[in-house]
């Protein structure tokens, strides 16, 4: 049964609800990567995904007039990362924001839709979330769920070749049909650029990276203006430090 989701930071006039309950078939994870990551044409049935309860978990992502749906990724030390499938009468997107109890803010990733704002994750970072499982953490906490749930968030112009294998690991672990899940792997990786894509450094006294992407949010540390142990924290739970710009 789904409960309510409190986000005392999240400022929007709306109520929001646990929704890791749609998260357990196939069909939420083909839907989820296909209509956040704008790859919607790609036909469900090509993935083993029934396409009626493929459309049924389309039409409950995007009902303005239900719940809006979040999903929590529970990342030690208190930090949550929440994705929230926001449905406006007049449009949808999906937000991304890591929150701690203790910061009177958040840490805005990313936005997928209308006004994407990206990207939000590097590899290494994408790989410390989906696997820094806590004990006793709410929300996902399977960590090939977890990476599903934040590729949409992933722009790096250093992915390593191992990337497409591992998502297509991840994919055929949530349900997608093995032989199509290299395929689909490749089309949600669809540019990442090595040449003139993002990349991630330390810069600007913060042991969280910044993005050298114009579009992201990141392109100031995450969750600017938390005090320095707070910061690396949040560094640790991001996968440590890397090199400075």
């Amino acid at each position: 049964m789904s409960t309510g989701v409190h986000v005392p930071e999240y400022q929007q006039d709306c109520e929001l609800v646990a929704g890791e309950d749609l998260a357990r078939s196939p069909a939420f994870w083909l839907a989820h990567v296909l209509m956040a990551m704008g790859k919607y044409e790609e036909p469900a049935e090509r993935y083993d995904v029934d396409a009626a309860e493929f459309d049924g978990v389309v039409d409950r992502l995007s009902d303005p007039e239900e719940p809006w749906p979040v999903f929590r990724v529970g990342c030690g030390g208190g930090h949550t990362v929440h994705t929230v499938y926001v449905n406006w009468e007049d449009g949808s997107s999906v937000d991304f924001f890591v929150r701690h109890p203790a910061w009177g803010r958040l840490g805005h990733l990313g936005q997928c839709g209308a006004d994407a704002a990206g990207p939000g994750l590097a590899w290494t970072e994408l790989l410390a979330l989906a696997r820094g499982v806590p004990e006793g953490g709410e929300g996902l906490t399977d960590p090939s769920e977890r990476l599903l749930l934040l590729l949409p968030l992933l722009g790096d112009a250093d992915l390593p070749g191992e990337a497409r294998d591992t998502v297509a690991r991840v994919l055929a672990h949530c349900g997608i049909r093995a032989e199509a899940a290299g395929d689909l792997a490749a089309v949600l990786l669809e540019g990442q650029d090595p040449v003139g894509g993002p990349r991630w450094s330390v810069a600007d006294g913060s042991p969280v990276a910044v993005c050298s992407s114009p579009y992201s949010p990141r392109r100031v540390p995450l969750a600017l203006g938390i005090s320095a142990d707070r910061a690396e924290a949040l560094a640790a739970v991001l996968g440590g430090p890397r090199p400075a710009a």
